[in-house]
């Protein structure tokens, strides 16, 4: 019975340890922070922008303006990106969005690129949520028409938009269910996650659109995760993609098509939903 004690407290003390070392470093895990990418210069049609945070810090975004459209407000995306990546990564990848007539907002991460701070839950609700209150006063957006696209992370961030700001619709692109369901595969528990990130709870209660995307090789956040945020949200669209984590192209056919239906963009059909 002592051996059995004595074995099952250094199993214990192991365990303690285990959990801790995972408390103290899963922020490094979940927030990177890649340094500029100094070959990537930004477009010359972008407008730079410093969006300043409750908190006292600020963060970086790019406006880059509709290549196309008619004389009226226009609908607007606010993008964010993935766990390793910037928002420099993305300022040449959404041409196909601009020549529909969208303006796209990317938007930075405290902490990343050039953006002071630290990267948290907390701060980056605060960054999205600047970047929304930024755009929509902006002269030339539709403030009824704005669309949050996050990637990897940034569907954490984006769901974050959508439970605290209108969104007329949401695209998430290979996100997690929640970052409470990624750390039980690494045997941490729901209750020690600092960031959360609850995307799964978010669509539950959105009652807008959603289009899910998440290829059916990812190596990164199982395939598994898409399929439940479409089960959980109300009025979801799911796409399989034919790709793992950080080789798939944008399926921009199926996102003009999602945000027709939405009312986003013109071009009739029936209303989205069921």
């Amino acid at each position: 019975m002592r051996g059995l004690a004595q074995g099952l407290a250094i199993l214990l003390v192991a365990l303690g340890t285990y959990w801790t070392l995972l408390f103290l470093l899963q922020r490094a895990v979940l927030f990177p922070t890649p340094r500029p990418r100094p070959t990537l210069a930004r477009p010359s049609d972008a407008e730079l922008v410093w969006l300043d945070l409750p908190s006292g810090g600020r963060v970086e975004a790019w406006f880059l303006p509709a290549s196309a459209g008619g004389a009226g407000p226009g609908p607007v995306i606010v993008f964010t990106h993935g766990i390793g990546e910037l928002l420099d990564d993305w300022a040449e990848g959404f041409g196909p969005p601009r020549s529909w007539g969208i303006s796209v907002l990317l938007v930075e991460y405290p902490g990343y690129g050039r953006s002071p701070g630290s990267p948290s839950e907390r701060s980056i609700a605060e960054a999205v949520v600047a970047a929304y209150d930024w755009v929509v006063a902006r002269p030339g957006v539709d403030p009824r028409r704005v669309v949050g696209y996050g990637r990897s992370l940034g569907g954490g961030a984006a769901a974050l938009l959508a439970s605290r700001r209108p969104v007329a619709a949401l695209v998430l692109e290979s996100t997690f269910t929640s970052v409470r369901d990624m750390a039980l595969a690494y045997g941490l528990p729901g209750f020690l996650v600092r960031d959360p990130f609850e995307v799964r709870a978010v669509v539950r209660r959105y009652p807008g659109p959603v289009l899910i995307l998440h290829g059916e090789r990812d190596e990164v956040i199982p395939f598994r995760h898409g399929r439940r945020l479409a089960e959980a949200a109300p009025r979801a669209r799911f796409v399989a993609m034919p790709c793992a984590h950080n080789d798939c192209p944008r399926p921009w056919r199926e996102v003009r098509r999602f945000l027709v239906e939405a009312g986003v963009l013109p071009g009739g059909g029936p209303a989205y939903g069921p």
